[in-house]
């Protein structure tokens, strides 16, 4: 039984419409593949690796194949590699470059194999050529069409904000992807003294506390402020609107928590939904270890447990169905986790 896959080409390297034409008749000879529907080439910028690359010739097809998906995965690469393709260089220049978007509903996450394509749902240059064939194709892992995730990038401002529990690095990040460039930052102003007599006591301060957060929150991100106009740079933020909920959730107590997704409710209708949202990861032990590292006297006495509770709260939040993309990032290579990043917010102007 045949299976309805979508694919994305692209070159930067020699002739790239003859390289992409070469690699779609490899694959429409193949006995076990059908080319169904084949896009528009468009030319587009390199989102990451090395400065100074040549444009992109980028297309994507539709593919019906017998072939299992790491069968189908083994035929991209074999082409690949006929057409000239090293991997010297992450996201160097390439002659082809053949990447598996979706192998129908399937989700898959393997070594060698990740389905949906990881990436795919904030880089416009896949998400144009791929909703202009097969808009009505579903990303499982969202549960948002190809369609929808291209009306997305075209609906919101150029915005990422990065989420996660406390101590996983927001800030130091949010600092690294806009220091030295024309990048807009928004940072949460943090009272030490505040916070220091909330974790003290947070079952009496919880319920001011968050309150006051999300008021914060939304001053910070207000809808009709004049950042969000079509300024060509993006905006990043330190935190998440909606991780106002997820630490409403661990702090207060129940009767609380339902009082309070009703302020969050009617305040998220005021505030600018981002382009892309980026959640660090990581587990409660090594969140503690960040925690004491960084040295916050009023911070001492937060445990593990408490971190992982956070963290897990921020990643249910992040698997609500109108969320949209989420980048999920772990890791303490700092260049390593700022240049995923900066790609991927190149990738969704």
């Amino acid at each position: 039984m045949a299976t309805r896959c979508l694919i994305s080409l692209g070159a930067n390297l020699g002739d790239r419409a003859h390289g992409l034409e070469q690699a779609l008749q490899k694959l429409a000879a193949h006995p076990q593949i059908d080319v169904i529907r084949v896009s528009r080439t468009r030319e587009t910028s390199p989102a990451g690796g090395p400065a100074g690359q040549a444009r992109f010739l980028n297309a994507a097809a539709v593919l019906e194949t017998s072939l299992s998906p790491q069968a189908l995965l083994a035929l991209l690469l074999q082409i690949e590699a006929e057409a000239g393709r090293t991997r010297d260089v992450r996201w160097g220049p390439r002659p082809l470059d053949l990447d598996l978007l979706l192998y129908e509903d399937a989700i898959l996450a393997e070594p060698s194999l990740v389905a949906p394509h990881p990436r795919m749902a904030w880089r416009r240059f896949v998400l144009e050529p791929a909703a202009e064939i097969a808009p009505e194709m579903m990303h499982p892992g969202i549960g948002w069409s190809v369609a929808r995730l291209l009306q997305h990038l075209n609906s919101t401002p150029y915005y990422a904000a990065i989420a996660g529990a406390i101590g996983v690095g927001k800030t130091e990040l949010a600092k690294r992807l806009t220091e030295g460039n024309a990048w807009h930052r928004i940072d949460e102003q943090v009272d030490s003294q505040r916070l220091a007599a909330f974790y003290a006591n947070p079952a009496s301060l919880a319920w001011p506390m968050e309150l006051e957060f999300l008021r914060q929150r939304c001053r910070l991100l207000a809808s009709d402020a004049i950042r969000w106009g079509n300024d060509p740079q993006p905006t990043v933020s330190d935190f998440w609107f909606d991780q106002s909920e997820a630490f409403a959730r661990v702090w207060l107590p129940p009767e609380r928590y339902r009082e309070y997704c009703e302020h969050f409710g009617v305040a998220r209708r005021t505030v600018v939904r981002p382009r892309l949202v980026v959640l660090l990861e990581a587990r409660g032990e090594e969140l503690r270890e960040r925690v004491v590292r960084r040295g916050r006297p009023f911070e001492r006495d937060l445990t593990a447990e408490t971190l992982e509770r956070i963290a897990r709260a921020i990643d249910r939040q992040t698997r609500q169905p109108d969320v949209g993309p989420v980048l999920r990032i772990a890791g303490d290579c700092r260049d390593t986790v700022a240049d995923e990043v900066s790609a991927a917010v190149v990738a969704m102007k």
